[in-house]
């Protein structure tokens, strides 16, 4: 029985299939601003006194359908961005998530000098080329849907394009698909199988992640305390999108919620 990852990723290889045909690779290569320089994640995570929230641009999931559809991503990520975030995060799967390239356009003109990690599930080598195209900064690599390989091989083809890369874990059994090219890694506290949420997994899979690696908790977190605590663990970084988007004023639920970290 197939999972909601198992169709959103059999849908991304098509639509990506589809796309190679209406604009080949040989035209994305040509489009790419080699002048423009990306924007490091990793060093924003790490600078002394960063919140470490990386705030997330999501209209819909396919758990809770939509979150929030009548807000632009250039005014919402401009505010993320001025109330303290370290970096943005912008979902371009449309079918799921109802995100698309002009999102990270729109995010990426707004904010020319805040890491932009274009969020989605990167299946093919065209998509990095894309997203190098669209001027994003970081890529998102899921463990459970690719194997060590392909990590590693994306990972390398992303460094090319002066990108970097977060890998996101799930549980213990994809530990051994941690590559040494990665420059971040994620613990998403969503199990993407069923969409259920367990706060505890970022504690659970801490211990057992390269000690030098810069850690980010991802998804479910809704309380400052629970940042500062999973901070003071040893977690730098802090994807949070439902949480202000479910929001009326994104932008103002983020600075009340960075307002109250421990930095």
């Amino acid at each position: 029985m197939s999972t909601i990852l198992d169709k959103i990723v059999a849908n991304r290889r098509e639509e990506v299939s589809s796309l190679k045909k209406t604009l080949p690779l040989s035209e994305i290569k040509e489009r790419i601003d080699l002048a423009y320089k990306t924007n490091s994640l990793r060093k924003a995570l790490i600078t002394e006194g960063a919140s470490g929230i990386i705030a997330e641009f999501k209209r819909r999931s396919p758990s809770k359908g939509i979150i929030n559809d009548k807000v632009l991503p250039e005014v919402i990520t401009k505010g993320y961005a001025d109330a303290g975030a370290s970096g943005l995060s912008v979902l371009t799967d449309e079918t799921f998530f109802g995100g698309n390239s002009s999102d990270l356009i729109a995010a990426r003109e707004a904010n020319p000098h805040i890491p932009i990690l274009r969020k989605d599930f990167m299946v093919d080598e065209y998509q990095f080329y894309e997203a190098r195209m669209l001027k994003a900064d970081v890529i998102l690599l899921i463990a459970a849907v690719l194997d060590k390989s392909a990590i590693s091989d994306f990972s390398s083809l992303a460094h090319e394009l002066g990108m970097e890369v977060l890998l996101e874990l799930h549980d213990e059994s994809e530990l051994e698909k941690i590559d040494d090219r990665v420059d971040m890694i994620g613990i998403n506290n969503r199990n993407l199988k069923d969409f259920s949420i367990d706060m505890n997994r970022s504690l659970k899979l801490l211990e057992q992640l390269p000690e030098k690696a810069i850690k980010i908790s991802e998804s479910g977190l809704s309380d400052p305390e629970m940042v500062n605590q999973l901070r003071a663990k040893g977690f730098n970084g802090f994807l949070m999108g439902e949480n202000f988007m479910k929001t009326y004023n994104p932008t103002e639920a983020c600075r009340n919620f960075i307002s109250k970290l421990t930095r």
